[in-house]
């Protein structure tokens, strides 16, 4: 497992125009963290406790996928329904601390379209994971109780999250529209 967080690991990736999240942070926390893009080509596990840091990680999804059936998203559209005939990115976002808690956020190049961030609602859209990526505990998935994201208002592009980390952490599926930075797949 080899996180890439560094800005040359960042136009490493862009150079392979799968820049999708574009960058990321911690505004206020209680721990030592920072925001990570991972790559997922270098592939890894994720899920189950295996990261147990205070960093904020994200790594892209597949990309620029048009959805044959609509899909139902928890924050974000006032219907909660992506429809069929959408193009997404899909875009994974996680905390897995043993006791960190921050706020941070974490940009994308285009404007966010819903998250799903519960259990039923992320299994349904499985087939938008990476390949790569090794997915456990999957039904451990979604935010713990007291923790919230957002859209920022101001800036659709933007995601906002307040997590306390326990086990097993929080994870959720971004979804933006069709991403400038990524290769049609």
């Amino acid at each position: 497992m080899r996180p890439i967080g560094s800005v040359f690991a960042l136009l490493i990736c862009a150079s392979t125009a799968q820049a999708t999240i574009t960058g990321g942070g911690i505004l206020q926390q209680r721990g030592t963290g920072e925001f990570i893009k991972l790559d997922p080509e270098i592939g890894f596990t994720v899920g189950e406790d295996n990261f147990n840091t205070d960093h904020l990680y994200g790594f892209d999804e597949n990309q620029n996928i048009i959805l044959e059936t609509p899909i139902r998203v928890d924050i974000g559209d006032p219907d909660g329904i992506l429809p069929a005939g959408t193009e997404v990115a899909s875009h994974y976002v996680f905390f897995d601390s043993l006791n960190g808690e921050h706020i941070g956020f974490i940009d994308f190049d285009a404007p966010i379209l819903g998250i799903a961030a519960y259990q039923d609602t992320m299994g349904a859209t499985d087939f938008l994971a990476n390949t790569s990526v090794t997915y456990v505990s999957t039904r451990l998935r979604g935010l713990e109780q007291g923790d919230l994201v957002w859209i920022d208002k101001e800036n659709p592009s933007r995601l906002i999250v307040f997590w306390a980390g326990s086990s097993p952490g929080d994870y959720i599926r971004v979804f933006t529209e069709r991403s400038v930075g990524a290769l049609m797949m």
